[in-house]
């Protein structure tokens, strides 16, 4: 019988809101038998927390987010960590790291590696990486120090905004690697020089969690203005969400069309949101909710009659790959609208089960929303074929047997 391990889970930071795929494949991970320990870079600072958080076992270690502020803590670990053969080994792939990033980033990353090491935790005999770029850098160097096998999931903006260098260096060293998109798969399974050892795993939802819709959906056209046509949206407001090109495409639907759009979460660009908002003459239209526990979106995507989110790629390569919040809306029935962006037409195939835009462009948007708003029906029918999709190809229990698979096939090799 395969020997269950204690698997050591670096994040960057935990818990957070907007990562509620990450705890449900923690989870996931804890009811499949696995014994779990959290280590995160940096403390929470969402004032909100999921159920799905409270319902995690694992224990949480935090490490020093900045060495200055915890400098005889970093001391002993150095100090402990001199000791170790393995450090000697790790110095010069930091060494090589740092001669191509000279950044105080990636010292630190490095220092929180020794400090892990130094505080391993008890029992804890695997490092598994969640994000390929920071949490991923902390863990090879930890793996190296201490001589335990490391693993990764990879995500998206982890993935395109890393160095095609600094890729390939980790998944040289990885076990395996898994990925939640196909563009990203392949884009791995190329640096990584078609080695084997990267998997494609959607992460899929807990649809325990998001039973079947089973009210009726409005059949609002937006002809009358007492009732007007609900879309909402749900993401930090940050640049790859594109919140800016869907205002700008509200702003642009004809004047006797009646609709109203409410956002859900924070981040940094909401004011700049909210101000755009004002400039386009929308403001009077559009709802603020702010950051929301999974419970309360779900009351949203039951109450809405459209989920839009305009997806786009920065300029510095970031972008999302599969959004949860779509899978999450599609499982509701509910009609969504996005871009062909990264892991979205994985989802929604236009016209089909969604309608799908491209991205940077207001316009067409604007006519993908007006389409959807004066055709009730077409949004019932296109909405009830997303919930087939995510029911049949997007539960969560498949990652999670996959993954187990991934594990326990890598310990019975070395057993």
């Amino acid at each position: 019988m395969t020997k269950r391990r204690k698997i050591v889970v670096v994040l960057k930071g935990y818990p957070r809101l907007s990562e509620t795929f990450i705890a449900q494949e923690l989870l996931g991970l804890e009811r499949a038998g696995f014994e779990l320990a959290l280590v995160a870079l940096r403390r929470p600072t969402d004032k909100k927390r999921h159920p799905v958080h409270d319902e995690i076992r694992a224990p949480v270690h935090y490490l020093p987010e900045y060495l200055h502020e915890e400098p005889l803590r970093v001391a002993r670990a150095f100090a402990h960590c001199l000791a170790k053969p393995g450090f000697w080994r790790s110095l010069p792939a930091f060494m090589a790291d740092l001669w191509r990033d000279r950044t105080r980033n990636r010292v630190r990353r490095f220092g929180q590696a020794m400090v892990l090491s130094a505080e391993w935790p008890k029992g804890g005999d695997w490092l598994h990486a969640h994000f390929i770029h920071t949490p991923a850098s902390v863990t090879r160097y930890t793996s190296t120090i201490t001589g335990i096998a490391w693993t990764c999931s990879a995500h998206a903006k982890d993935i395109w905004t890393s160095p095609a260098w600094e890729l390939a260096g980790k998944l040289a060293s990885t076990r395996w690697t898994v990925t939640c998109t196909q563009t990203g798969f392949e884009h791995l399974r190329h640096l990584a020089g078609g080695r084997p050892h990267v998997h494609l795993s959607y992460h899929g939802l807990d649809l325990s969690r998001f039973g079947v819709f089973e009210g009726v959906r409005s059949s609002f056209d937006g002809s009358r203005p007492e009732t007007p046509v609900t879309i909402i949206s749900v993401g930090r407001a940050v640049e790859k969400k594109g919140f800016d090109i869907l205002l700008s495409a509200l702003s642009l639907l004809p004047n006797d069309l009646h609709w109203r759009f409410e956002h859900i979460g924070g981040g940094e660009r909401l004011k700049e949101l909210q101000a755009l908002a004002a400039e386009l003459g929308i403001a009077n239209k559009v709802t603020w909710h702010g950051p929301l526990s999974q419970t309360e979106v779900l009351h949203h995507y039951r109450s809405a009659d459209i989920f839009a989110l305009a997806c786009r790629i920065t300029a510095d390569g970031d972008r999302d790959g599969l959004p949860n919040v779509l899978v999450e809306a599609s499982s509701q029935a509910l009609f969504c609208v996005s871009t062909n962006i990264s892991g979205v037409p994985e989802l929604l195939v236009d016209g089909e089960n969604g309608l799908v835009v491209p991205p940077e462009d207001p316009q067409a948007l604007a006519n993908a929303l007006e389409r959807a708003i004066r055709d009730p029906s077409l949004r019932q029918r296109l909405g009830a074929a997303a919930e087939r999709t995510v029911r049949r190809e997007f539960d969560h229990q498949t990652s999670i047997h996959q993954l187990k698979t991934l594990f326990e096939t890598e310990w019975q090799a070395a057993q």
